[in-house]
């Protein structure tokens, strides 16, 4: 394996069901870019089989009937060092799958995914890109976000308030679904600034990545104006 070339992404993989798990074990055999170490039927096997195979990413079935895959993300991403997760799920949007993004799941994968582009999502979670398109994101909230919205406003209300103005622009328009490189040009800022501002959005509210800082700004109701 050549570290410097294309390190390959060590996946565990996540599902009650043997004929998904074979069928995902037989379209990602092919590919010399991931790797399936290990296979789990629940998710209360999760914990142990991360600890003795240390995977870079999860693939995890959200509906097992011991630990479903929610708390078995949570369990995960409170971790000191977790493996980046991803949702295999059958619906596109699906209030499940939102649960899991607001855990800190990188993205979510239909079940019926052509293999290429697993392998290509994995592979952005593995290098710590976004795995889930803005605009997927952005439909899924619209799509599911009602219900207890009460709570979830003034939680999202009480951590933007640890931002400082130039950080809660930025969190808008991550919200909104901009590129970095976007965010540079509409703020007057360079690349690596808005970076700097991503990195500690993240560390002052305690998130996994810019999918929860999508979230809670909609949560906040500040993606209601316009983009």
């Amino acid at each position: 394996m050549n570290d410097h070339d294309h390190p390959c992404v060590r996946i565990l993989l996540v599902d009650d069901d043997p004929l998904v798990r074979a069928g995902l074990r037989l379209m990602l055999g092919g590919s010399s870019e991931v790797e399936i170490v290990g296979e789990a039927a629940d998710g209360s096997e999760v914990g142990p089989l991360v600890d003795r195979l240390a995977p870079d990413v999860v693939l995890m079935d959200i509906r097992m009937p011991t630990l479903d895959g929610l708390a078995a993300t949570e369990a995960l991403r409170r971790r000191a060092d977790p493996p980046e997760v991803i949702v295999l799920t059958t619906f596109n949007a699906d209030e499940h799958v939102l649960r899991a993004l607001r855990a800190g799941a990188a993205g979510f994968l239909l079940k019926d995914t052509p293999p290429a582009e697993i392998v290509a999502a994995v592979r952005r979670v593995a290098a710590g890109d976004p795995a889930l398109s803005p605009a997927v994101t952005q439909q899924l909230i619209e799509h599911v976000a009602g219900g207890g919205q009460g709570s979830r406003r003034s939680r999202a209300d009480t951590l933007l308030a640890r931002l400082n103005d130039r950080e809660r622009e930025v969190a808008v328009a991550v919200g909104h679904g901009k590129s970095n490189a976007e965010i540079g040009s509409t703020l007057y800022m360079s690349v690596p600034t808005v970076k700097t501002h991503v990195s500690r959005i993240l560390a002052k509210l305690d998130l996994n990545n810019r999918v929860q800082i999508a979230l809670l700004a909609h949560d906040a109701g500040l993606l209601d104006d316009a983009p």
